[in-house]
């Protein structure tokens, strides 16, 4: 029916809504999301991608004069991913509409916001939409206690390398924050504070990996406070396109089984929806760092 689905091509939908918002969206969308941020993305076609994984290379050995060359193979394997869909809508009254820099602010801040959180507390907390989705709820678990701070980060650093995993990010929560900046060396002294600390005041690195806080790492109910992986290189996300936006001022929406005309009630409505994948290559590259539950 015609008028029901607006998108940014109708005649009065262009001036509500600017070209520049949706690559906005998008950055946004990524930019709430620490694990987007840590881990590395991909596109991904709409039936899914397998992608070849290199489990073990092939190996060189030492030959005297005339004797045959060693002859090695390289062992590939893959992984399945598929994308799921992940979507929200914000409702909005018609009066709303005459503030366009309004109506930016809240399309650029809380509808990519809730998809970039909604990702993060699946992958960190959640379970899997779906078949050849990974998360990371799972993970093995390692204690972090202000008893020995620094050597309980060590340990989950200890953990991933044995793995065979390369530790590239401290994904930690604000709960986790006080205990690294306050952890002590033998000597009593404060070990770990330069380094945590940037010129802005934000977590920087630990042990020259980058440390990302987000409230979204941290979760009660498992005490989990951070986790700490090979994301730079064991973890990828795939997304099928970018964040798609639609509105519409004619539809009803189901707001908590409440139906809403928003034709009846001078409203409209904002879709914003996306597609996307994740996996890790070795799930055994990525612990779990917990500590206290206070929030």
């Amino acid at each position: 029916m015609a008028g029901i689905d607006l998108n940014r091509t109708s005649a009065n939908v262009g001036a509500l809504l600017p070209r520049e918002v949706s690559s906005e969206i998008w950055s946004t969308a990524v930019e709430e999301s620490v694990v987007m941020r840590a881990s590395r993305r991909i596109n991904l076609p709409g039936s899914g991608l397998t992608i070849p994984i290199i489990t073990g290379d092939a190996e060189a050995d030492w030959v005297a004069e005339t004797d045959e060359k060693p002859v090695s193979q390289s062992a590939v394997s893959n992984k399945s991913m598929t994308g799921y869909k992940l979507a929200v809508i914000e409702t909005f009254s018609e009066e709303f509409r005459r503030d366009l820099p309004a109506l930016y602010s809240e399309l650029a801040r809380r509808l990519p916001a809730a998809l970039g959180r909604k990702f993060d507390q699946t992958v960190l907390h959640g379970e899997a939409p779906g078949s050849n989705f990974d998360v990371l709820s799972g993970s093995a678990s390692v204690t972090v206690d202000s008893t020995d701070t620094v050597g309980d980060l060590v340990g989950a650093l200890s953990t991933v390398g044995a793995a065979g995993g390369d530790l590239s990010h401290w994904l930690l929560s604000p709960q986790a924050e006080g205990l690294v900046m306050t952890a002590k060396d033998a000597q009593g002294n404060y070990a770990l504070l330069r380094d945590v600390q940037s010129s802005t005041g934000n977590i920087g690195s630990l042990f020259g990996r980058e440390a990302l806080k987000s409230r979204a790492v941290f979760d009660s109910a498992s005490s989990t406070i951070g986790y700490a992986g090979d994301f730079a290189n064991s973890a990828i996300y795939g997304v099928v396109e970018d964040v798609r936006v639609k509105i519409s001022d004619s539809a009803t929406v189901n707001k908590n089984g409440t139906q809403i005309n928003l034709w009846q009630r001078n409203m409209f409505a904002i879709l914003a929806e996306v597609e996307v994948g994740f996996i890790v290559r070795d799930g055994a590259h990525f612990v779990k760092l917990t500590g206290p539950t206070a929030g």
